[in-house]
């Protein structure tokens, strides 16, 4: 890959690839991994990745297929590329898992501070110019961002799309709803994990016990067999897979075990390139916009269709190349001439440049939810009333709106939010809220989703924003049943070109029951169910203005139009008779 004025450095070496390397901690933990090196004398700057899988398979010639549960942990890339162009590649199990010792932290600060510590020894070595990097997506992304926090000296960028900076929620409690599906796949994928609990550390072993009885009473939890499996397996032996889901399903809310492994964001002067694909609003795409923000090093946000990334990963490697030729070799390929910003538009097989995110053009419009299912920019009627739904084990029904047909060309870029006022016969309720773009002969895509439990619904209003409200999650708090209550439910970010008589469709459930479209947007499904019958009320009156948040960045200048731009050809009559009287001052 080259441009006019700049060009990434060249394929001319052959690569040689030495084995289970093993890099002392200061602790006496051992990390164990492989480095792939250009076959040349001269220092070479390094690249790595850390990741708790399978360590053999992620270099392996493998011909890439589409993202699978059997296949998704392999994220490292392809070590041979970049040793090719002048680069070692070193691939490590982190503590805990695979030939590595020590017991696996989950992303916890002490498993930052290996990477950090791994860094400087790897900069450290002969080969070496003294240079690193941090490469790979998903886990090696996210603990790319871990370790950036720690500013090890010798950290020169990192390339981290498709990561996560919150687990509680990015995807374990989406809205403090419990994501149990992408837990039980993913707790298969670790390499030789050694995980001691947690919680029973902290609270000891009747307080682990008593707690475990009190997860496998709760009706929500008792509905999901391979999280009782899990549970009841840390009864005899709380260590290893079922010890780390276990020690997530106790949270419940935000708790110590998730703060310590939140991202801060207060060291950020490295240079960081971020991203996802605009499926994974259920995985990886909060996290990229959250991390994009929030940096104040250099820094990049690349959005692509909505497709993930084939496995064994080897999309980006150009690009990533072209970051660190310009970070770590003194290369200038021409990234400071650029947008920060680059977001892939679905249906048009085209990109859009922007200097920011949000975009700075965004009109954030309120479209009003109506009588009859109607989703428009008119304010509340003063017939607007309510809309009801059944949720129980037996039917997770739905409530839907949808806006007139387009009559103009419509972009929606950015993150929304619902306003909702609603009230159930429970004493809580789980809000599943998806948002589609709809043809006008019926079929839909789905764009995006947003969840809130009603009782974990406390914001903190510093780290809100008029565009994405913030959530404690730090307690739970009963709801009255029959009380209405505002709800301010975040819609991870979207973006769709609508055409003229295409709609924009809002669907609330209690549940996400139905079946997952494809593997990506499939990240997003999986969540416990309230097992009680009950009546949810959605309401959408005078004085409950329950209305979508939408990010209007181009078009709908003059609004929707319930006729659908359609002029009316019916003969009317008019109040003559009335308007004369009134006209002449009679009664």
């Amino acid at each position: 890959m080259f441009g006019r004025d700049w060009a990434l450095s060249q394929r001319r070496y052959r690569v040689s690839v030495d084995r289970d390397v093993r890099i002392p901690l200061p602790d006496g933990t051992v990390l164990v991994g492989d480095v792939f090196r250009p076959d040349t004398s001269e220092p070479v700057p390094v690249i790595a990745g850390f990741h708790p899988y399978n360590n053999e398979f992620q270099a392996e010639p493998i011909m890439p297929t589409g993202f699978s549960v059997q296949r998704g942990w392999l994220e490292s890339g392809d070590p041979y590329f970049f040793a090719r162009r002048g680069y070692a590649h070193a691939v490590f199990n982190v503590r805990g898992t695979g030939k590595s010792t020590g017991l696996y932290q989950a992303m916890g600060p002490q498993e930052a501070q290996d990477g950090a510590d791994a860094i400087e020894w790897l900069a450290g070595q002969p080969w070496c110019t003294g240079k690193a990097g941090l490469f790979g997506i998903s886990y090696f992304a996210w603990l790319q961002i871990q370790i950036a926090m720690l500013t090890p000296p010798s950290l020169a960028a990192i390339f981290a799309p498709f990561g996560a900076t919150d687990f509680y929620r990015d995807f374990l409690y989406h809205g403090g709803i419990f994501s149990w599906r992408f837990l039980s796949h993913w707790k298969d994928k670790f390499d030789g994990l050694r995980y001691e609990s947690w919680y029973r550390q902290q609270h000891g072993e009747q307080a682990y016990a008593d707690a475990i009885a009190a997860a496998l009473a709760d009706d929500e939890l008792a509905a999901v067999p391979p999280i009782v499996a899990s549970l009841t397996a840390c009864l005899a032996s709380p260590r290893g897979a079922n010890a780390f889901v276990t020690d997530i399903v106790l949270a419940r809310t935000e708790n110590e075990w998730f703060t310590q492994r939140r991202v801060d964001y207060g060291s950020t002067g490295v240079p960081g390139y971020f991203g996802a694909c605009w499926g994974l609003h259920g995985l990886h795409l909060p996290a990229a916009f959250r991390s994009f923000g929030h940096w104040q090093g250099p820094k990049k946000l690349v959005v692509g269709p909505p497709l993930y990334l084939d496995r064994p990963f080897y999309q980006m490697h150009h690009e990533a190349l072209r970051w660190f030729d310009h970070w770590l070799s003194g290369n200038d390929t021409g990234f400071a001439d650029e947008a920060p910003v680059r977001l892939f538009m679905p249906g048009t097989g085209t990109w859009i440049e922007a200097p920011d995110w949000p975009l700075p053009q965004t009109r954030w419009t309120e479209f009003y939810l109506h009588q009859e299912g109607l989703l428009s920019e008119h304010d509340s009627w003063r017939a607007d009333r309510a809309t009801t739904f059944e949720d129980s084990p037996f039917a997770h029904a739905e409530a839907v709106w949808r806006t007139p047909p387009l009559v103009e060309t419509t972009e929606v870029i950015g993150p929304m939010v619902l306003r909702l006022f609603a009230s159930t016969t429970d004493t809580d309720a789980l809000f599943f809220a998806t948002v589609f773009a709809e043809d006008a002969d019926g079929p839909a895509d789905e764009l995006t989703r947003g969840w809130l439990r009603a009782s974990q619904a406390a914001t903190d209003p510093a780290r809100s924003t008029p565009w994405l409200p913030y959530h404690r999650h730090d307690h739970r708090e009963p709801v009255q049943p029959g009380q209405v209550r505002q709800y301010d439910i975040p819609i991870v970010p979207a973006v769709c070109r609508l055409r003229p008589g295409q709609r924009l469709r809002l669907r609330i459930k209690a549940a996400d029951d139905e079946p997952p479209a494809d593997m990506v947007l499939g990240t997003a499904l999986g969540h416990v169910s309230r097992q009680n019958a009950a009546l949810i009320t959605i309401h959408h009156d005078e004085d409950h203005p329950s209305a979508l948040l939408v990010p209007v960045t181009s078009g709908n200048l003059l609004g929707t139009f319930v006729s659908g731009g359609v002029l009316s050809t019916r003969a009317e009559t008019v109040p003559a008779a009335k308007i004369a009287r009134q006209k002449a001052g009679s009664p």
